[in-house]
């Protein structure tokens, strides 16, 4: 059964083959993690409910653990083959499942009184702040200055790359890929072209040179003569500043990870989808190319979130630019 001092938290019912958990007003990282082992427990009980039913009537906050959380429990109860679904979710919690298209997954029952909310106002209004860099305007203003100056700088060096890129090996200028942003949020984010044609397809193929959730291989074979190069320079991370303008990443934050590797997440992980992605940051300022480990890329993410303040963004700008021409700097 479910342990007792987590039920007191997570008040559990059971209704024959139906149990609903009712979460408190806040589903921060400590409240995610006991809601995670509550799920797991009732999964793993002899004999297993038929459906279980999130209740958040009271739920004011949920941060991006919380969110990660409930993306678990939801892998949990499809691998054994329990219902899941949402119920009395207001517009607090509806705001962020409309965010991350989570709405198009889960089994949702909403509160009466944002059936005829209009989904820009439910973004507007309820989504939480999970960081004080969310809600700091001078953030997003350096953001806006730093990205157009970026693409200035992109338009003035666009042919020459773009030469460079078709010659060596002909296709597109630009790649995009799909990335997770801030509380789980997915865009697409953008860069120039380092790798041949195809080689999405072909990661499977090359070696993990690093431990965890991310992928790395200093001698990737998919990488172009002319990729190298803009990777070792930091050339190919120039249509990034795009991304930038349009809000889905900041000037500095964390790292963006792909979908794959976001699937290998436990909820503690989520932690670093609290504040947006930057193009650069803490693990990026650490030697990037010598970082082996998912667990230093999430403590540096982390310490990141701790240290915040527009000097120190500021600063991790300036030793971003010190070391863009270190030949050890590598590329994300």
């Amino acid at each position: 059964m479910v342990n007792s001092s987590i039920q007191a938290d997570f008040p559990v019912d059971f209704l024959q083959d139906i149990v609903i958990i009712r979460v408190p007003a806040r589903l921060s990282i400590l409240e995610a993690v006991a809601f995670k082992h509550i799920c797991q427990d009732l999964t793993q009980e002899e004999i297993r409910p038929r459906e279980i039913i999130i209740d958040f009537q009271n739920t004011i906050f949920i941060d991006s653990s919380g969110l990660g959380a409930l993306v678990s429990n939801f892998k949990i109860t499809q691998e054994k083959g329990i219902a899941f679904s949402l119920n009395n979710v207001n517009s607090k919690v509806m705001a962020i499942l409309n965010l991350t298209e989570l709405d198009r997954v889960f089994d949702i029952k909403t509160a009466v009184n944002i059936k005829t909310t209009p989904h820009h106002q439910l973004l507007e209004e309820q989504l939480p702040t999970t960081h004080p860099s969310i809600r700091s305007w001078m953030k997003r203003l350096i953001d806006i200055f730093g990205s157009v100056v970026g693409l200035v700088i992109t338009s003035i060096l666009f042919i020459p790359i773009a030469l460079a890129i078709t010659i060596d090996n002909p296709g597109p200028v630009f790649f995009h890929q799909t990335r997770y942003g801030w509380m789980g949020k997915r865009f697409r984010i953008w860069k120039f072209r380092s790798m041949y044609l195809g080689a999405e397809a072909k990661k499977s193929q090359v070696n993990n040179q690093v431990q965890g959730a991310f992928f790395k291989n200093d001698n990737d074979p998919r990488i172009t003569k002319v990729g190298h190069f803009i990777r070792r320079t930091s050339l190919d991370e120039l249509p990034q500043f795009w991304n930038v303008l349009k809000g889905d990443m900041s000037l500095v934050g964390t790292r963006p990870p792909t979908p794959d590797e976001v699937e290998k997440y436990e909820v503690p992980e989520w932690q670093r989808f609290d504040v947006k992605p930057g193009m650069t940051g803490e693990w990026q300022v650490s030697g990037r190319s010598t970082v082996r480990s998912f667990e230093d890329v999430i403590r540096l993410d982390l310490q990141y979130q701790k240290n915040w303040s527009l000097l120190h963004d500021l600063h991790l700008i300036l030793k971003t630019v010190i070391i863009l021409f270190n030949k050890n700097s590598g590329a994300m």
